[in-house]
């Protein structure tokens, strides 16, 4: 109950911000130039789909944001688990780690069109970089928190070292990796938007800063309407992975 009621709230705030806007823009205490009305926005959101190539930036953004994201996943989880269910590889590994974690991706651009040029190779290389470490680091965490209890149960039963990170550790650690891929994804989305801006990538980064500079604000908004959109969903559907996916700990404390 309390859950539907804060859902409400949350709608009931979204839609007094739109109506609010609206009234700004309405009673033009900014200028158009810079802030359109809502009315305005979304009447260039569906030209953009009819008369334009606003689906295929949308499609761009969402091929690199998933690639990039898809390749993060895979090394970071496989790396993680390999670093956080051994003291010692922690030891040896922390170090280079802490001097990685803090470099921001966007420094990585230059070496990145370097290397892959203007290509999508490049924001896909970027991405994956940005997002790795949320991942990385969360399932550090999970494998290294796992309770010495548990392995303790996995000498008794004579499990192997595969077996008791398939049937124990890693299922102790779901949460922690899950909660990596979420903060990972929305890393994903934030490096597509800058890679394309300034590699010229087709994807909505592109469409919002071409539509910046020729002071065509139905479109910019828009365009922000449509990432932040696709923000909402890309974490609506980890949500209900996640649900799921931990469903068994729901039921074990029921």
């Amino acid at each position: 109950m309390i859950a539907w009621l804060w859902r409400l709230v949350s709608i009931v705030v979204v839609v007094a911000i739109v109506f609010a806007w609206q009234w700004i823009a309405d009673h033009k205490l900014v200028s158009q130039v810079f802030l359109p009305g809502p009315d305005r926005a979304f009447f260039a959101l569906i030209h953009g789909f009819r008369a334009s190539d606003l689906g295929a930036k949308l499609g761009g953004t969402v091929e690199h944001m998933l690639a990039g994201w898809a390749v993060a996943s895979i090394v970071g989880i496989a790396l993680g688990a390999l670093i956080g269910s051994s003291g010692t590889v922690r030891a040896y590994v922390a170090p280079m780690l802490e001097f990685l974690r803090p470099l921001p991706a966007s420094a990585v651009i230059p070496v990145a069109i370097a290397i892959f040029g203007f290509s999508g190779s490049m924001a896909i290389g970027v991405i994956a970089f940005g997002a790795l470490w949320p991942m990385l680091l969360a399932t550090v965490h999970g494998f290294a928190a796992v309770e010495p209890r548990l392995n303790e149960v996995a000498r008794a039963l004579n499990l192997t070292r595969w077996q008791a990170i398939v049937k124990i550790s890693l299922p102790s650690a779901t949460p922690d990796i899950l909660s990596g891929l979420r903060l990972g994804l929305t890393v994903a989305l934030i490096l597509a938007v800058v890679c394309e801006m300034i590699a010229g990538l087709d994807g909505l980064g592109q469409w919002v800063l071409l539509a910046a500079r020729s002071y065509r604000s139905g479109d910019l908004f828009a365009g922000v309407i449509l990432l932040g959109l696709v923000g909402l969903c890309a974490n609506f559907g980890l949500s209900l992975i996640e649900s799921r996916a931990l469903a068994w700990r729901t039921a074990g404390r029921s």
